[in-house]
């Protein structure tokens, strides 16, 4: 990993497209998100994937979500 820390607001985005990536990436699963203000700027987001690697992917594959607290601590954790 290129030692990026998960970025507020949005610390983790929801899947909803998975385009070339079916292997990487699972449509209505959740995915850790890392600050890389380079890929914003091209339209793309940095994902932990199922590899367990982060990767750019494009930002049209993922939608934000507003996780209550709990969530987002019980997510950190299994992450």
């Amino acid at each position: 990993m290129n030692g990026a820390e998960p970025t507020a607001p949005s610390e983790f985005l929801l899947c909803v497209e998975n385009g070339d990536y079916p292997e990487s990436l699972e449509v209505g699963k959740l995915y850790p998100v890392l600050a890389d203000t380079d890929a914003a700027r091209h339209e793309l987001v940095r994902v932990i994937d199922e590899s367990g690697e982060d990767y750019l992917y494009p930002r049209r594959y993922f939608v934000e979500i507003d996780l209550p607290t709990e969530a987002r601590k019980a997510l950190r954790r299994a992450s």
